[in-house]
């Protein structure tokens, strides 16, 4: 039976209401020529009918945007429902669901190559995976024996990877109430492969049953009052291709909503449940006790080198955690993992700088007051629980600063989207150039009196080849794709608001071979540029260097360079040595700086797999290099899920790979067996010292 409610009407105007609700109905049943039996009832101001007519209401209306990309995929609406638009910045797939069925959209795309191709003779850095550009759809249930509430879910792909032979992703999904009723219940239907299973889920209940995984509350987001909203996510092993415009979810109002039930058929209560990869019972570290912050670590330039405020020598060894860039809104991870616990790992395992790849977007956002939703396990990471997405983040400042932990803030992208690095430039889609160097004066802002935050990466890899338009390039002109002078601009836009913090610039991708003949990056031959990985070529500080005038003290250089499991480069072909590639890549791109005595350098991202021997090779050449020269540098990276390189954890994020950890170790600051950190008072984790114990 199919119910269509039509609402009381006092006296004569509930009679009237009925009498033309039943006239439409008949008038329609002889239009559409329906031949079947349908049987009618009234009680109390509603009418039921057999099946033969879903709704009286209009059909939704299917809108489509002007353009749709990766980043902004088809989205559907539906009369009298909210805008489809959640608070995210992922550019989920989003399915308004009202109360009545209707024909679903054909798929606009197919879902992306998991890494993107790396075309000689430059190549991209490794990174979290493509995002499928997954399609979407208005998908409808029927009314529930409580009271039909209206919803909408988001789902997006914003991780994937390979490992032991299986594929992995990492589905993330937002259920908003956008009724003007409190929801008691949901009940979210997503299609799956035939092979799919799900390795690690948190924040609801699941069961995979004739290829659709049924996703039902826990205990903490079962009811979701008007125009909130609860998140959940999963990781999805061999999942095949999804098509979320055939995904459904039905909402009720009222009563004590549906019953949910664990894939093993009692309730998880939101744990994270976990198959080869997980980790079902991962290790939980009670929070430090946070201090107060301190403004007496500042860091300086002296040639080469950087040092205190008193002249005293540092190492800068950390390592990259991504998250902030990818739409997760804070760390990967935290789906299996504890967040106190793994910042206290890093610490005590030696890291004593973070970087932290974040949006342009995602700061744009917290500038403005928007707070996109953190992804994470609820259940888990209780404690972040009720804090939005820059809590959170103010959260990580806190526990670093009390586990002697600094941070470098990367701005990796623009747009907040696991592939933004992709793009050429500082600026791409809805972010402008003002956008980017506006949130950079408002981040260095906020936090100018918290050295815990002592660097800022102004821009993660700016890149682009002699034919594509826009490309970043590096000379003396004012122009808005010249790198040189937009760094220019940013760095004063950081230290004008905070002048005690470090600046890095990294380079760019190529550089004319001859300036004379191509000052300007005229040229789109390519035989006319030399190529380097993006980020990695600094040839342009040899003509043209930073300028920061009364701010030179604190300007840092930052490369970055990768092996051949990335991309087998021309100078990482044959027998390749360690003096063939100090010859043929490091000194002329970037070793000069440091051998010149111009400014430090940093090495922003190096890291790679240790199973194979050519790879394993240049990661030994370039830590002798690190080691000789005490480079500062943070490794890539952290994160499990890092498509191309791997990381320092497993797919659990809580199990270390202590083959991995041993190699980079032999380059973290240490002194008589113990690691050295940069603050002056709190020592580096329990295994450290600080900067004030250090010689």
């Amino acid at each position: 039976m199919k119910t269509v409610k039509i609402r009381n009407r006092p006296n004569t105007k509930k009679a009237l209401s009925l009498f033309i609700s039943l006239f439409l109905f008949m008038s329609l049943i002889t239009a559409c020529g329906e031949t079947e039996d349908v049987g009618l009832t009234i009680d109390d101001g509603q009418l039921t009918v057999d099946e033969g007519l879903l709704s009286i209401e209009e059909e939704p209306v299917i809108t489509t945007p002007t353009e749709t990309s990766e980043t902004s995929p088809l989205t559907t609406t539906a009369p009298d429902a909210q805008s489809s638009a959640t608070e995210s910045t992922q550019a989920p797939v989003s399915m308004i669901v009202p109360e009545t069925p209707v024909t679903q959209a054909p798929p606009n795309a197919t879902k992306a190559p998991k890494t993107a191709a790396k075309p000689p003779p430059a190549t991209t850095k490794p990174s979290v995976s493509k995002k499928s550009p997954a399609t979407s759809a208005t998908t409808t249930v029927k009314e529930q024996t409580q009271t039909a509430a209206t919803a909408t879910i988001s789902l997006s792909i914003t991780n994937s990877w390979e490992s032991g032979g299986s594929k992995f992703i990492q589905l993330d999904a937002t259920v908003k109430n956008t009724g003007s009723r409190e929801i008691s219940g949901w009940n979210a239907s997503i299609p799956v492969g035939k092979n799919a299973a799900v390795d690690q889920h948190w924040n609801f209940n699941q069961k995979i049953e004739s290829n659709v995984l049924r996703a039902t509350p826990v205990e903490h987001n079962r009811q979701i009052s008007p125009g909130g909203e609860v998140t959940f996510g999963m990781i999805l092993k061999n999942a095949g291709e999804l098509d979320f415009s055939k995904a459904t979810i039905s909402a009720t109002s009222g009563g004590t909503g549906n019953t949910v039930t664990g894939s093993d058929g009692s309730s998880d209560s939101g744990r994270v449940q976990s198959g080869s990869v997980g980790n079902n019972n991962p290790p939980i570290t009670a929070a430090k006790d946070v201090p107060p912050p301190t403004t007496d670590d500042w860091l300086y330039v002296k040639g080469n080198k950087i040092v205190t405020k008193d002249g005293k020598e540092v190492w800068l060894t950390g390592i990259n955690w991504f998250g902030y860039n990818t739409g997760t809104n804070t760390f990967d991870g935290l789906w299996a993992a504890d967040l106190n616990t793994s910042i206290a790992a890093i610490a005590d395992r030696g890291f004593n700088i973070l970087r932290i790849p974040i949006s342009t977007e995602l700061i744009k956002n917290w500038s403005n007051g928007e707070y996109p939703s953190a992804n994470f396990n609820q259940a888990i990471n209780h404690y972040l629980v009720g804090m939005n997405s820059l809590e959170i983040f103010d959260y990580v400042v806190g526990q670093c600063r009390a586990n002697g932990l600094k941070i470098m803030i990367d701005i990796h992208s623009a747009e907040t989207d696991p592939m933004g690095h992709m793009h050429n430039m500082w600026y791409h889609g809805k972010i402008t150039e003002k956008d980017y160097i506006d949130t950079l004066a408002w981040l260095a802002r906020r936090y100018a009196n918290d050295d815990t935050i002592i660097a800022y990466d102004l821009k993660n890899e700016p890149h682009g080849k002699p034919n594509e338009s826009p490309r970043a390039k590096w000379d003396n002109s004012r122009d808005p794709d010249n790198w040189k002078y937009v760094a220019e601009k940013a760095a004063m836009a950081v230290l004008n608001n905070n002048p005690n913090a470090l600046v890095l610039v990294e380079g760019i991708e190529i550089y004319p071979r001859n300036i004379r003949t191509n000052p300007n990056f005229t040229s789109t031959n390519s035989a006319d540029y030399y190529f380097n990985w993006w980020g990695g070529n600094l040839r342009g500080v040899r003509n043209h260097p930073i300028n920061l005038g009364r701010f030179q003290n604190k300007l840092v250089y930052s490369p970055h360079d990768y092996g051949p499991s990335v991309h087998e480069q021309p100078w990482l072909q044959g027998n390749f040595t360690f003096d063939s590639v100090m010859r043929d890549c490091w000194r002329d791109n970037w070793f000069f700086i440091h051998e010149e005595d111009i400014a430090p350098l940093l090495i922003g991202e190096w890291g790679g797999f240790m199973d194979n021997e050519r790879n394993l090779r240049w990661k030994t050449y370039l830590r002798r290099l690190i080691k000789e020269n005490r480079l500062h540098h943070t490794y890539w990276c952290f994160n499990a899920n890092s498509g191309d390189t791997g990381g320092l954890v497993l797919h659990d994020f809580t199990t270390w790979d202590e083959q991995r950890y041993e190699f980079v170790k032999e380059v973290l600051w240490q002194q008589n067996g113990k690691f050295v950190g940069l603050d002056h008072q709190i020592p580096l984790g329990s295994n450290g010292i600080s900067l004030s114990q250090a010689r």
